[in-house]
């Protein structure tokens, strides 16, 4: 089966860390304090976090916080909830997070949710489950729920489900593993995951694996280690193409997206975890580190944090166990939301 190549993915993020003018890098510039959350956890989970310099990075994170309390994706990008959430969760890992305002940020977070319950991404408005979530993970991690409707925000999720167990991004939009994951997570945070019809969900989940062992986040897709990839970056060819999600391959982050999900709906025993194992494994650069969306495919950061979170999903030995829903480490949960 092979085993997961520690040293050589902790020598990969460390090195993508530091790069800062190759393709790669200027492309996804704008997204920058995502990449850190990704790559940090996975070193946190590997157990090998204390392989950056903490007070650059903390220092770097602040620099992207903006007035109103939000954060940007990098220093002197507009903020977004999306990176707002990436910011309270590097902070976190580090057990840093005291050094924020909380009122302002949490006020930031709780000043995007509109009248039907649902969020906005930032001040353009673009509504969308994923944002819902990310704003209840935020407020949760903050200890600040008490600052939005709950009730009304969970009303919201509930209005997006549909008639095959799954979750859509607005209501009527089809079933998506990457949907369904937020508002599965947004329901377990705020104790509501009795609306969710396990069995009905659970089936529609399982049938995303397929013969590789892989899976996929729609009926008749390809396997893959995580989300959606809206944009796929062929680095080798210098290529950037925009690509419709349902057209793509299986990838290795569905291994999180669907992997977390059916775990807090207690259903992960319907998928064959040995199988997903191998599948992941088998998309390691086994050379240079890094895991890609499918085997042979290009790595980055992004489904080499799905991959080795999926692989603690599935308590692969030797890493630290990720909370599901928090999708943080297990401990660093327990420290945030207990005190432990």
């Amino acid at each position: 089966m092979g085993e997961l190549l520690v040293g050589k993915h902790v020598k990969y993020i460390i090195t993508v860390e530091k790069r800062k003018d190759d393709f790669e890098s200027v492309v996804m510039e704008h997204l920058r304090l995502n990449g850190a959350y990704w790559g940090l956890t996975t070193l946190d989970i590997m157990g090998k976090l204390a392989a950056v310099e903490q007070d650059e990075v903390i220092s770097w994170v602040m620099q992207c916080q903006h007035g109103s309390g939000g954060f940007g994706g990098n220093i002197g990008h507009d903020p977004h909830v999306l990176y707002t959430l990436s910011a309270i969760q590097v902070l976190a890992l580090f057990d840093k997070l005291h050094i924020l305002d909380i009122d302002k940020v949490s006020n930031y977070i709780a000043g995007l949710q509109n009248e039907d319950g649902s969020f906005s991404g930032d001040i353009w408005g673009e509504v969308d489950t994923r944002f819902s979530y990310i704003s209840i993970l935020s407020l949760a991690l903050l200890h600040r729920l008490d600052k939005i409707d709950v009730g009304k925000a969970v009303k919201y999720i509930l209005s997006c489900k549909n008639v095959d167990g799954g979750f859509g991004c607005t209501p009527g939009a089809e079933s998506h593993a990457g949907q369904i994951f937020c508002c599965v997570a947004a329901l377990a945070i705020t104790g509501s995951l009795h609306h969710v019809d396990k069995d009905l969900l659970g089936w529609w989940l399982c049938e995303r694996q397929v013969k590789s062992g892989g899976l996929n986040g729609r009926p008749e897709k390809l396997p893959d280690v995580c989300y959606s990839c809206y944009i796929e970056i062929s680095i080798d060819k210098l290529v950037l193409s925009v690509t419709d999600s349902r057209v793509v391959a299986p990838q290795v982050c569905y291994s999180w997206w669907v992997l977390s999900s059916l775990i807090m709906i207690d259903r992960v025993h319907w998928i064959d975890k040995k199988k997903l194992v191998k599948f992941i494994l088998d998309c390691q650069d086994k050379e240079n580190g890094g895991i890609s969306d499918r085997p042979d495919d290009a790595v980055d950061v992004f489904h080499t944090y799905f991959g080795v979170a999926g692989l603690s999903l599935l308590e692969y030995p030797g890493i630290k166990p990720i909370d599901p829903a928090y999708a943080l480490p297990v401990d660093v949960v327990n420290r945030v939301m207990l005190g432990r």
